[in-house]
């Protein structure tokens, strides 16, 4: 079986998957490998960019070598191959578990309870839940749901169409770095660069396809695209703006503004400013509708990183193809 056709079989069972199962509670691969990147921490640690580099090279390519390994180790069958695809795609996307939660907070404003609300705003997001109002926690949620659609499944998804399980586990352990070093606290300003810049770098391409899928699975069209060239850059992070501009402009309202990150008030601009309405707790279901939108923008994306793999294997093949019939005849 051809490798385009292992990762299209693979993904869509890991994908499918997680729809089905969800994140364990406990056990999971990413928990266990952050305490392993926990542990290499302790171990390396300095208030310096070298250690920092170097924590993140152990970490991020040893995930990448297990993935390697993995599939060497299973090459010559092709339905060890896709079991493998399917497990790993199923371990690193969490766009279930990112469902739930956010679909659990907006139960939780619905009927009023914001106390509850705040509690679970945690399991989603390093906003201080505490000084959110009701709107201010649905506008955190959206948010939130919109980049890690990016993080959570699209990057996932498009590292492993370009280097398979290596790229999956790979994609993970980056993202997985920065959420735990890459912050700009006095700790890892200098020790977690490695890791934020290298995250920027791997997030890139999936948060521009996130970007043009949710134009195409939201409900605005024009309006994620208008919000997205005008509002994209001005976000303080390169792939966090496009992702939350074309969220903002396809579900019509308004994201950005002031908000809370342990302690430390950052006022970030509002994007969709002119045309949208602001993230409102109750009646209006814009945290549903964003749920809705990220599961569409998902399976998208499976569709275009399956399909695009095929097509980069039936072209390499044909080259090859044709490289072989010219050497015949000459």
């Amino acid at each position: 079986m051809r490798a385009g056709r292992v990762f299209a079989y693979g993904a869509a069972a890991g994908l499918l998957g997680d729809l089905l199962l969800g994140d364990p509670r406990r056990g999971h691969p990413v928990a266990a490998f952050g305490r392993a990147a926990g542990a290499v921490e302790r171990v390396l640690w300095r208030d310096h960019r070298g250690r920092g580099a170097l924590h993140t090279a152990v970490c991020a390519g040893g995930a990448a070598a297990l993935g390697l390994a993995a599939s060497r180790a299973v090459r010559r069958s092709p339905a060890a191959s896709v079991a493998l695809t399917g497990a790993a795609t199923w371990a690193v996307v969490g766009g279930t578990s990112l469902a739930r939660e956010a679909t659990a907070i907006g139960r939780a404003l619905e009927s009023g309870d914001v106390e509850a609300a705040r509690a679970r705003l945690p399991h989603l997001c390093g906003r201080d839940p505490q000084a959110l109002d009701a709107d201010g926690i649905a506008r955190a949620v959206v948010e939130s749901v919109a980049e890690n659609t990016s993080d959570a499944v699209v990057g996932a998804l498009v590292w492993g169409a370009v280097a398979g399980v290596p790229g999956l586990l790979g994609f993970r352990a980056v993202n997985t770095l920065d959420a735990m070093v890459g912050h700009k606290s006095p700790r890892y300003r200098r020790y977690g660069w490695a890791s934020a810049r290298l995250d920027d770098l791997a997030g890139w391409p999936g948060a521009r396809l996130t970007a043009v899928l949710t134009t195409v699975a939201g409900g605005d069209p024009r309006g994620a695209v208008r919000a997205w060239r005008a509002d994209a850059a001005r976000h303080p992070s390169p792939n966090a703006g496009p992702v939350e501009a074309s969220f903002a402009g396809a579900l019509g309202v308004r994201l950005g503004g002031t908000l809370s990150y342990g302690g430390r008030v950052e006022h970030r601009p509002v994007l969709n400013g002119a045309a949208g309405r602001a993230v409102r707790a109750s009646g209006s279901g814009d945290i549903d509708r964003a749920v809705r939108l990220s599961r569409r923008v998902g399976w998208l994306a499976l569709g275009v990183c399956a399909g695009a793999r095929l097509l980069a294997r039936g072209a390499a093949a044909s080259v090859r193809q044709r490289g072989i019939t010219k050497g015949d005849t000459s």
